[in-house]
C-alpha cells in the first residue's frame, strides 16, 4: 500500500520546469528531428540514425503512445504520424503529457524557432515565465551602437528592463570560456577595454572579461543566475565545465545573497552534489542527462539524491524544440525517483510519507520557493 501511494503521488506531481527552452514553432522533417535528438551539432552520418541511441529508443517507447502509436513504433511510421498531426496538436499533446504545472522558459538561444513563454502556455495550459539569458541582452545592445564607455552604465539598465517580468537569470559562460575564470569582478576599465576590442570585431560575446562583467551583473540585479554546467554540444570543453571550478567564485557571490542554480552538470553531478551540500545559495539539477541517458536514466536520478539536502536539488528537463523532450523530461525524471524511492521505502530506509514529501520538494516546492513563484 506504502508503495502504491507513492507511485501515485509522484505519477500526479504537478511539476515545475525550472529550466527549459520552448517547444518548436515550425514542422521539421526525420533529418531535422533527428538533428535535436542529440547534443551534437555535426551532420548525422549517413550510415547511422539517431534513432537508434537511449533518447531515440525512449521516444519511440514513450512518446509514441501519445501520438496515438503503439510503443516502440517504427521510426519511419513515428515521424509520418507526427506530420499527420501537425506540430500544434503533437506540441499540445506532449507538453500536457508531461505534467507539467509550470514552465520557466529560457528565451536566450534561437528564439524565433521556439514558442515563446506565453506560446508555450497556451499551448500546454501549464503557466509560464521567462528566464534571461545575459549574454543574449549584452548582444542585443551591442547591436543597438552602444560605444565602449557607455556599456558598462547601459548594461544593467537594460538588463533591469528586460527582466521586469522575469523569474530568473541564465549565463552560458560555460560555452562561451569555460568555468577557469578569473571570479573576480572586474573593474569599469577592464570592462571599457574588453567591450572596445569586442564591438570592434562583433560576434557573440565570448571575451572573459566581458563573461565576468556579465556575471556580477547578475548578480547585483539579485535575481536566481542559473549556469549550465557540465556536457552540452561540442562548443564547450568539458574539462573546463566542472562545477567544481566554481568554487572561489561561489564564495564570493555568498553574501550577496544570490541563489546560483547548477543546471545538468553530468557528469560532474556528483561535484555539483557537493557544493550544493557545502553552500547554502548554490542548488543544482541533472536534467539534460536524464532524458540523453534514456533508460539509464533511473540511475542518473538515484546519484543525484546522493549527496546534497533535498531541498538543494530541482527538476528540469532542458528541453529546447521537439516536444518529445519536454515530455520525456518530466516521465524519466518521475520514473527515475519512483524506482529510487521505492528502493528505499520498501527496505525501510526511508517512511513512504518522506519520499513522498521530498519528491514533492524536488519536483515543485524548491523551485517555488527560490524563484518565488508563490508571490507573482
Amino acid at each position: 500500500m506504502a508503495i502504491d501511494e507513492l507511485t501515485a503521488a509522484v505519477d500526479e506531481l504537478p511539476l515545475v520546469d525550472h529550466h527549459v527552452h520552448g517547444a518548436l514553432r515550425s514542422p521539421v522533417d526525420r533529418a531535422g528531428l533527428e538533428g535535436m535528438l542529440t547534443e551534437s551539432d555535426r551532420p548525422i552520418p549517413g550510415w547511422m540514425t539517431q534513432f537508434d541511441s537511449q533518447l531515440g529508443f525512449a521516444v519511440r517507447r514513450w512518446c509514441a503512445p501519445v501520438l496515438g502509436l503503439p510503443p516502440h513504433a517504427d521510426a519511419a511510421d513515428y515521424v509520418a504520424r507526427r506530420e499527420e498531426l501537425g506540430v500544434h496538436e503533437v506540441t499540445c499533446r506532449l507538453l500536457a503529457a508531461s505534467g507539467v504545472e509550470h514552465f520557466l522558459v529560457e528565451t536566450g538561444y534561437e528564439g524565433d524557432a521556439i514558442l515563446s513563454p506565453a506560446e508555450m502556455a497556451a499551448s500546454s495550459g501549464a503557466r509560464a515565465d521567462e528566464v534571461v539569458r545575459l549574454e543574449t541582452v549584452l548582444e542585443d545592445l551591442a547591436r543597438s551602437e552602444v560605444s565602449a564607455e557607455e556599456l558598462p552604465a547601459r548594461f544593467p539598465e537594460l538588463l533591469a528592463e528586460r527582466t521586469v517580468d522575469a523569474v530568473g537569470l541564465k549565463s552560458v559562460v560555460a560555452y562561451r570560456f569555460g568555468f577557469d575564470f578569473d571570479p573576480q569582478r572586474p573593474s569599469t576599465s577592464e570592462v571599457v577595454a574588453a567591450a572596445g576590442r569586442w564591438l570592434r570585431t562583433g560576434g557573440r560575446v565570448d571575451d572573459p572579461v566581458l563573461l565576468r562583467f556579465l556575471l556580477w551583473s547578475g548578480v547585483d540585479r539579485g535575481l536566481p543566475l542559473q549556469l549550465h554546467a557540465g556536457y552540452g554540444d561540442p562548443d564547450i570543453e568539458l574539462h573546463r565545465c566542472d562545477p567544481a571550478l566554481l568554487t572561489r567564485f561561489i564564495k564570493l557571490v555568498e553574501p550577496h545573497g544570490v541563489d546560483l542554480l547548477l543546471l545538468h552538470c553530468y557528469p560532474y553531478h556528483r561535484n555539483a552534489g557537493y557544493l550544493a551540500q557545502a553552500f547554502p545559495h548554490v542548488y543544482f539539477d541533472v536534467g539534460l542527462a536524464v532524458n540523453h541517458t534514456g533508460a539509464r536514466s533511473a540511475a542518473v536520478v538515484a546519484e543525484s539524491l546522493e549527496l546534497a539536502p533535498f531541498a538543494k536539488l530541482l527538476f528540469s528537463s532542458d528541453a529546447w524544440g521537439p516536444p518529445e523532450l519536454h515530455h520525456l523530461g518530466a516521465l524519466l525524471w518521475r520514473r527515475g525517483m519512483r524506482a529510487a524511492l521505492a528502493q528505499w521505502v520498501t527496505a525501510d530506509e526511508w517512511s513512504a510519507s518522506d519520499a513522498i514529501r521530498v519528491a514533492r520538494m524536488i519536483g515543485r516546492d524548491n523551485a517555488r520557493r527560490i524563484y518565488r513563484l508563490d508571490q507573482r
